[in-house]
């Protein structure tokens, strides 16, 4: 439990749409009359009440997690440091250059040693045609409990890939970013050209990431300039980005690769506690909240499971399969999105959201987290496991379709809950 409270700190509307409408799953919210309000009506005095203690549904840049790597951090080396390394807006510069040992064919490489690499200034000039937003929880592969989520603003990866001119042999992108002059230090991630180039499933776009729920990104979060991959874990999101190589390598070579990760699984569908009261008193109501990760198989149900120690565990099936779950709320949108947008609105276009407003197209937001609530009218005294669960789009069942550990955490939490007098 205490590990999951830790961890809790006009072209765009088109196809934020699309994007979403693949999402629309039996209860959600039809949104031609969204009710924009987090209460609802018959919901008891109890439930309300912890519901009112959730947290925002966007993160404040300075409340994100932080599992950056590096000794010292990089972002907590100092402001002169950061001047002279490249990592403020104005010291900034980005080499997109050929992969020597599988080199594609490139006409114009961005490079220091050209004096052409690319800069703040001509990230914004894109950014005048090409600017995109989306909203995305950032998680870590191996934790299993998101760091935080927000609105990520940026250009497209592929915006900057096309200055280069390549021509052919490329078939693989790989970055990083800075690390201390050290070679060990560096960290690594790729993505297959295709994913760069084109967005599958309607999904947004890899982007260079310089903004995060409407302000500059900060040295913590990976500014001045990140990558953000949408439907990734976060070490595809490389931050304090400095280089991107093009190359014809027919594999990932991430730095993940090389510690038994897989790097190719995208966000798993999870859902764990927040808020669990123990002790409760026997036969009296009390309610449980807790937050689902939307990952890339979507969301139609959180379940919650309470078993009293002693008592017959649930016969066969995989993953307590069998067991006795009760259908939990997903909460609706809030009034208050938090994360510190300018005047507490959406940014405006923002994929996932319709055009000018603050309204989803389709709900729950994928790739993103939901909050959810369950009131238990009363248990008699003993010592219970308290398990939640996700189902996703397809019926499948937490922790399926994918139980390994090294393609995401996504186990079924238990908690002890104490009844007694």
């Amino acid at each position: 439990m205490s590990n999951q409270l830790d961890c809790f700190l006009a072209e765009h509307a088109e196809v934020s749409r699309r994007w979403l409408l693949r999402t629309g799953v039996a209860g959600a919210v039809t949104l031609g009359t969204w009710p924009f309000a987090l209460a609802e009506s018959g919901r008891s005095a109890v439930l309300e009440e912890a519901i009112a203690k959730l947290e925002p549904y966007f993160t404040l840049q300075g409340d994100f997690r932080d599992v950056s790597r590096g000794e010292p951090t990089p972002h907590s080396i100092p402001d002169e440091t950061k001047v002279q390394v490249g990592m403020t807006r104005d010291s900034w510069r980005l080499e997109v250059s050929g992969d020597p040992d599988h080199p594609p064919r490139l006409r114009k490489p961005l490079t220091r040693e050209k004096g052409n690499a690319f800069d703040f200034n001509d990230l914004m000039q894109l950014a005048e045609r090409h600017a995109v937003r989306f909203p995305k929880v950032m998680t870590c592969l191996n934790i299993g409990c998101p760091l935080g989520t927000g609105i990520w603003e940026g250009v497209p990866l592929r915006e900057v890939l096309w200055l280069t001119r390549p021509s052919e042999n490329l078939r693989r992108v790989f970055y990083y970013g800075y690390h201390n002059g050290d070679p060990e230090q560096m960290f690594r991630s790729s993505l297959p050209v295709g994913r760069i180039l084109e967005d599958p499933f309607d999904l947004p776009p890899v982007i260079l990431c310089y903004k995060l729920n409407g302000d500059w990104l900060t040295s913590e979060r990976g500014g001045p300039v990140r990558i953000v991959v949408p439907e990734a874990y976060g070490f595809k999101s490389i931050k304090w980005l400095t280089h991107v190589v093009l190359s014809n390598i027919a594999h990932a070579n991430d730095t993940y690769a090389e510690q038994n990760n897989d790097v190719d699984s995208p966000l798993k569908t999870f859902a764990a506690t927040l808020s669990v009261p123990s002790p409760v008193k026997p036969d009296t109501p009390f309610a449980l909240t807790g937050y689902a990760q939307v990952g890339i198989s979507g969301l139609s149900k959180v379940q919650v499971w309470l078993h009293r120690e002693g008592d017959e565990m649930p016969a066969g099936g995989r993953y307590f399969s069998n067991a006795p779950w009760q259908d939990a709320e997903i909460l609706s949108p809030p009034k208050d999105w938090g994360g510190g947008l300018p005047d507490n609105r959406i940014p405006s276009p923002t994929l996932g959201f319709e055009l000018g407003t603050d309204k989803p197209v389709s709900w729950p937001l994928r790739l993103t987290k939901v909050h959810w609530a369950y009131r238990c009218d009363g248990l008699p005294a003993g010592e219970y496991a308290l398990r939640c669960r996700t189902v996703d789009e397809k019926g499948y069942e937490q922790p399926l379709p994918r139980p390994f550990k090294k393609s995401g955490r996504a186990a079924i939490e238990q908690v002890t809950l104490q009844v007694t007098s």
